[in-house]
């Protein structure tokens, strides 16, 4: 008998936006002033992104959170992402300031995104455009290198150190 691989479990893909990234974010940079969308523009952002999702054949995934902006649709496996690339994303506040607003605060773009030539204004102006509104490079503030939650880090190291010494 040959001993073959064990096949890859599959797993259920996940239609709303995941707060976890396929790859680190290179680059985050804040909209400052944060761009308040009001009711119709953001109505008409989130069906434009839901139109084009990535289960649909399009390169968004669009939740409560933001929108990721992938290379293309997922084709893999009951709907995974397949070879789709997650380039960077948007993340806003919903129902703020008020109900159906949206408050686009950060843009970020993954080390696959910039290999692949996107930057911030870039990944915002993909997103914006689904509503057709316009990107600019005010609305951007400096670029700053995306880092992890210093305290998070240090909570997992005291956990790790504390259940190697026990």
């Amino acid at each position: 008998m040959s001993s073959s691989p064990a096949p890859e479990p599959v797993r259920p893909a996940h239609r709303s936006f995941r707060l976890t990234r396929s790859t680190p974010a290179v680059v985050a940079l804040q909209v400052r002033p944060a761009l308040v969308l009001p009711d119709r523009e953001a109505r008409a952002l989130l069906a434009a992104a839901e139109h084009a999702d990535v289960s649909r054949g399009g390169r968004f995934s669009a939740g409560p959170a933001g929108v990721q902006v992938w290379s293309g649709p997922w084709n893999g496996a009951v709907g995974s992402r397949g070879s789709a690339q997650h380039l960077g994303s948007v993340d806003w506040s919903y129902d703020t300031p008020n109900r159906h607003y949206i408050t686009i605060y950060r843009v970020l773009v993954t080390g696959r995104g910039a290999a692949a030539g996107h930057d911030a204004l870039g990944i915002l102006a993909l997103v914006l455009d689904l509503a057709g509104i316009p990107a600019s490079p005010e609305m951007l503030e400096h670029g700053v290198k995306a880092v992890r939650d210093p305290f998070r880090s240090s909570v997992r190291a005291a956990l790790a150190g504390a259940s190697s010494s026990g």
